[in-house]
Formats: C-alpha cells, sequence, structure tokens
C-alpha cells in the first residue's frame, strides 16, 4: 500500500458514505480514484503528476470536480462529524495564502457567493473542533471576514455543546448572548481595552490548542495549505476531504 492509500479499516468506514454507482457502464474502482485525490491533495502536485499507479489523471480529477460540485465531498465529511456528540466546542480560524495558480477561472464558474474567493489573495478557514480535537464544521470566506461576525453563521444549525471556547478574536457580546439563546455558555475573554474584563478559566482556555492542532494537521495537506484551486467548490472539496481524512484515522486507531 502506498504512503497516503485508505487502509483497509478507512475504506470499511468511508465505502458506504459515497454514492451508488449509476446502472450502466461500470464506475472506475472508487478506492483507487479515492486514493490518487488523497495522494494530490496530500503532496500539493499537479494533477497531471499523479503516479500512473491511481489511473489517468483526468479520471481521478473529473471525479474530484464533478462530486466537488455536487457537493459529495461535504456530505461525507458531514455525516462522519455527526455521529458523536460533543460535549465541548472550540472554534477558531486560520489563514491560506492563495498561489498564483488560483487566479484566471473562468467566469462562467463564478455563480455563488463563495465563489468571489477566487479573486482574493488569502482564504480563512473558521472552523469548530470537538473535545478531542476532530472538525465539526468549517466555513469558507475571504481573509479579511471578521472571526465574530462569521461565528454565528459556523455555529448556526448545528447541535450545540453546553460549552463553546474561543480567543480574545470573537469577544463580542452579540455572540455572547446569541449562544446563550440557544442554550450554551461562550467562554471568551474580553479585549484588553475595555472596561469591565471577562476573563476563562485557564483549564478551559488551555484547550484551544485542540483547534490549532486540527489546523496543523489539516495544512499537512498542501492542496489545502497553499490555495491552488479557482473555485470555491473545488477548495471546500480540498478542506472537506482533509478533514474526512482526519475522522478516518480516528475512527481507525479506535477501533
Amino acid at each position: 500500500m502506498a504512503r497516503y492509500d485508505l487502509s483497509e479499516v478507512e475504506w470499511s468506514i468511508i465505502e458506504p458514505l459515497l454514492p451508488p454507482a449509476p446502472p450502466g457502464k461500470q464506475r472506475v474502482d472508487d478506492r483507487r480514484v479515492l486514493n490518487g485525490i488523497f495522494w494530490v491533495l496530500r503532496t500539493g502536485s499537479p494533477w497531471r503528476d499523479l503516479p500512473a499507479r491511481y489511473g489517468p489523471s483526468t479520471t481521478v480529477y473529473n471525479r474530484f470536480n464533478r462530486w466537488a460540485k455536487r457537493g459529495v465531498w461535504l456530505a461525507v465529511f458531514e455525516a462522519l462529524a455527526r455521529e458523536e456528540p460533543a460535549a465541548l466546542q472550540l472554534i477558531d480560524s486560520s489563514i491560506v495564502k492563495a498561489h498564483q495558480h488560483a487566479a484566471g477561472g473562468k467566469k462562467g464558474a463564478r455563480i455563488t457567493p463563495l465563489a468571489v474567493l477566487v479573486e482574493r489573495l488569502t482564504t480563512k478557514i473558521h472552523a469548530v473542533v470537538n473535545e478531542e480535537g476532530l472538525p465539526i464544521r468549517f466555513v469558507i470566506t475571504p481573509g479579511q471576514a471578521s472571526d465574530k461576525t462569521t461565528a454565528p453563521l459556523l455555529l448556526d444549525g448545528l447541535a450545540l455543546a453546553p460549552d463553546i471556547v474561543a480567543d480574545r478574536g470573537y469577544s463580542a457580546k452579540a455572540l455572547i448572548d446569541w449562544c446563550a439563546a440557544r442554550g450554551a455558555t461562550a467562554h471568551i475573554p474580553s479585549q484588553r481595552n475595555v472596561r469591565v474584563i471577562r476573563t476563562v478559566a485557564p483549564h478551559l482556555y488551555r484547550l484551544r490548542n485542540l483547534v490549532e492542532r486540527y489546523f496543523n494537521k489539516l495544512k499537512h495537506f498542501r492542496r489545502v495549505a497553499t490555495r491552488f484551486d479557482k473555485l470555491a467548490s473545488n477548495f471546500m472539496a480540498a478542506v472537506a476531504l482533509a478533514s474526512t481524512r482526519l475522522w478516518l484515522r480516528h475512527h481507525e486507531s479506535t477501533t
């Protein structure tokens, strides 16, 4: 088995989450294609440099691109992420710089609000993780987006844990009240220049290293650490697949 290929345990977990093959012509082997996609995501190499053992690079890319547009990769990640309820949630964000190859996307492809990302030099990944540092949800925005105003979008519709921890970048009464109205307590220290200082229990605040650890692991996938993709849908798919791989490894380690 090649270095970045799915193990037997990982494949047994993800296979039932993939769309069934349509009737008629047999689909190219899903596992081989997925292994090829993960190879590109992890190495950051161009699709055309895909090793021959994964089959034609056009086949692998077309499957990645087609399922990215259909939201398949995001759905697979969400299916894994909602399996375990969180007792604690931590939120943060991380900047990703765009490579020069990310410019020049076709105008006709810029049809969604997220497509504005292709015109920005930086992209920001906002994420919420559980008490084990595993991603529950992520949101992609242009790099200049505010953390505190993006947080409700990140958490909206999510089954909130009793406690939510974040750093000073999320310090806003509106966000704290928003969490309280949904039965959660937001543990967010206040900015240092305010009159009334709000503090967080040290043992809780130290747990923020879990979300930082997630971003570190996420950026081991070089296709995520540097945005090569012209389309926001493809970059979201890359983040979803990288996050999925972290969940797969967690399941493998606990079985």
